[in-house]
C-alpha cells in the first residue's frame, strides 16, 4: 500500500481533529483579536519555517495547525477591511468533500454530477440577479471573470485569435478596478487603449463623457470594442448609471461588461439598485464577497455562449467528446479560460440549499443596513467626516480636526497612523482607500456575522485610537 494512502479510521482521527479546530475557532470568534496581535513578518518566518520534510510526522504534523489558526486573520464580526467576505461554515464542510472527491470540472464525460451542478448554481445566480436568460461559469474570482469577459468582447468585435490582436479601445470609469488594466494588457490590447472617463459627484461614469469619448475616437479612426461598467465601486461602493450605458453601447456596437464582483450579488436584496443590469453582454460576480461563500468563488454570466466558445473553444483531439448529446457532450473548457477546475459549485449548491435564498437576501440588507448605520454615526460625530456618498456597504470616512484646521497632507498622515494604530488594537479591522485625494477610513460590510455593537465598535475605535496617536 502507497505511503500516501490512508485506512478509514486513520482518515477518521484526522478529520474528527481538523473538525474539532474548525469547531472551536468558530465558536470563539467573538472573542479573538480582529488581527492577530504581534504579528510580524519575522515572527512568522520564524513560526514556520523548517527544512523540507524527508520523513513526514504523521498525526503529530496537525499540532503546528494550532499556529495557523494563531497567526490568521479570523472571519471576525469585526472585520470590515476590502471586499471580504466572512464565510459560511455549511459551504465549508461541502469544500472538504469537493477536495476528497477530487473532481476535475471540466467536462460532463470527467465529472458529471460536477458539471450538472455547476450549470444548475450558474442559472440560479442569473435568476437570483434578475438575470435568467445567461449562462456561464464559476471562476477563481472576479478578476479572472473580467478577464474572460473582455477577451469574449475582443472576439465578438475585433477578433484577435488567429492573427493577434489589434489596437481596440475600452472604455470604464475613472473608479474602475485595477483588474481591468491588467486584462486589456494580457490581452495585447493595451493600457494606453483604456479610456477612463470622469465620474460624478457620487463616483458614478458621466455617460455623457463616456459618449463624448467614443465619437471622438471613432473620429479618429480607432476601433472601441467594449465598456466596462461597475456595479459597485472597489472603493465607495458606486453603481454607474446602467441603463444609460446600455443605450450608448447600443448604438455604438459596443460589447457591455458589467463588473459586478463586489456588487451586483445585493440585487437579491436591492433589485431597484441595479436597473439595466440585465441589459450586458457579460456580467462578473464573486459569490466569495457577498454570498459569503469561502474563497475562491467567482462567477461570469455571459448572454451568449457562442461568444465564449469564439473566444476560448480551441480543444485536442484528446479532449473531443465522443457523445453528441448537448447534455453528455458538453465541455466548461470550450467555454472558459480554464481546463483543470475544481467543484466550486459544490459550495453555492449546497449553501443555497441549506439556508435558502432569503437567508441570503435577510444578511445582505443587514450589511446595508450596517453601512447605513456607520454613516449616521459619523455624521453625528463632529470628530469624523464622511468623504464619500453610502450607495451600498463601503463607508469612507475620516477623522477631521474642527478645532484646528489641519492642511489635507497632515490629515492624511494623521488618519494613515489612526488606521495602523485601530489595526494594532485589534478590536475592529477596517482598511483605507483615497477618495479625491484624501486618506480614507473605510469600512465595508459583506460579513453576515456583524450585529450593530459591531458597527458601533468602528466608531469607538477610530476615536480611541485618535486619541493614543
Amino acid at each position: 500500500m502507497s505511503q500516501l494512502e490512508i485506512p478509514p479510521e486513520q482518515f477518521w482521527r484526522v478529520a474528527g481533529y481538523v473538525l474539532s479546530l474548525a469547531n472551536d475557532y468558530l465558536g470563539e470568534l467573538d472573542a479573538l483579536p480582529a488581527f492577530p496581535p504581534d504579528a510580524s513578518g519575522a515572527e512568522l518566518s520564524q513560526a514556520f519555517d523548517e527544512p523540507l520534510p524527508q520523513q513526514g510526522a504523521g498525526e503529530e504534523a496537525l499540532v503546528a495547525l494550532m499556529g495557523v489558526l494563531r497567526w490568521s486573520r479570523p472571519p471576525s464580526p469585526r472585520f470590515f477591511g476590502y471586499v471580504l467576505s466572512s464565510g459560511d461554515p455549511i459551504a465549508a464542510c461541502a469544500d472538504l468533500l469537493a477536495s476528497v472527491m477530487n473532481q476535475n470540472v471540466t467536462a460532463w464525460r470527467t465529472s458529471p454530477a460536477a458539471v450538472t451542478i455547476e450549470r444548475i448554481v450558474v442559472g440560479w445566480l442569473g435568476e437570483a440577479i434578475g438575470c435568467s436568460d445567461f449562462t456561464g461559469s464559476l471562476t477563481g474570482g472576479g478578476s479572472s471573470a473580467n478577464t474572460m469577459a473582455l477577451a469574449m468582447a475582443r472576439e465578438a468585435r475585433l477578433p484577435a485569435n488567429e492573427d493577434g490582436a489589434q489596437p481596440g479601445i475600452v472604455y470604464a470609469s475613472d473608479e474602475v478596478h485595477m483588474s481591468i488594466p491588467k486584462a486589456v494588457a494580457l490581452l495585447g490590447l493595451g493600457r494606453n487603449n483604456l479610456r477612463l472617463i470622469p465620474t460624478d459627484e457620487h463616483f458614478r461614469l458621466i455617460p455623457g463623457e463616456l459618449e463624448k469619448q467614443i465619437e471622438a475616437d471613432q473620429r479618429a479612426g480607432k476601433k472601441a470594442i467594449a465598456v466596462v461598467a461597475s456595479a459597485g465601486t472597489v472603493s465607495t461602493g458606486a453603481i454607474d448609471p446602467l441603463p444609460e450605458i446600455a443605450d450608448i453601447c447600443r448604438r455604438h456596437h459596443l460589447w457591455l461588461h458589467v463588473d459586478g464582483a463586489y456588487g451586483a450579488l445585493a440585487a437579491i436584496a436591492a433589485p431597484e439598485k441595479f436597473r439595466g443590469l440585465s441589459l450586458a453582454d457579460s456580467i462578473s460576480l464573486d459569490p466569495h464577497k457577498w454570498l459569503y461563500q469561502p474563497l475562491d468563488c467567482g462567477c461570469l454570466l455571459y448572454r451568449d455562449p457562442q461568444h465564449a466558445r469564439a473566444a476560448f473553444a480551441h480543444s485536442g483531439d484528446y479532449a473531443r467528446s465522443l457523445s453528441q448529446d448537448p447534455v453528455e457532450g458538453f465541455a466548461f473548457f470550450e467555454e472558459s479560460l480554464e481546463l483543470s477546475r475544481r467543484f466550486r459549485a459544490l459550495k453555492i449548491w449546497l449553501s443555497l440549499r441549506y439556508h435558502g435564498l432569503n437567508a441570503f437576501r435577510d444578511a445582505i440588507r443587514a450589511d446595508l443596513d450596517h453601512a447605513r448605520q456607520l454613516a449616521a454615526l459619523v455624521r453625528a460625530n463632529e470628530k469624523l467626516e464622511l468623504l464619500a456618498p453610502v450607495e451600498l456597504s463601503a463607508v469612507c470616512f475620516r477623522h477631521v480636526r474642527r478645532e484646528s484646521p489641519a492642511r489635507e497632507e497632515d490629515l492624511n498622515a494623521l488618519n494613515e497612523r489612526i488606521l495602523k494604530r485601530i489595526i494594532q488594537r485589534g478590536r475592529v479591522f477596517i482598511s483605507n482607500a483615497i477618495i479625491h485625494g484624501k486618506f480614507a477610513l473605510r469600512a465595508c460590510f459583506v460579513n453576515h456575522r456583524t450585529k450593530a455593537e459591531d458597527v458601533q465598535a468602528v466608531v469607538e475605535e477610530v476615536i480611541a485610537a485618535a486619541a493614543e496617536v
